[in-house]
């Protein structure tokens, strides 16, 4: 079952790219690009979840339903 996670992605004056999010404590990825960033914020979310759920702290995230919203980045 595929559940949606909110992340929040900003540009450090460094160049990169840091990902934050207010549904998983402890969530924090940076990369060199946006589609960087995502995969590395999607491995560190499987990773939380995975350790919430043996310590049996699971906040629940919610179902992605038929349709949702999602911005598309692409450079120009």
């Amino acid at each position: 079952m595929e559940r949606i996670l909110n992340i929040h992605i900003e540009k450090l004056p460094e160049g990169v790219y840091l990902a934050t999010s207010d549904s998983i404590q402890g969530l924090v990825a940076q990369g060199r690009t946006v589609a960087e960033t995502l995969e590395i914020a999607r491995d560190v979310a499987r990773k939380l979840i995975e350790a919430q759920k043996e310590n049996k702290f699971v906040k629940e995230l919610p179902i992605m339903g038929e349709t949702f919203d999602c911005p598309l980045v692409i450079g120009v």
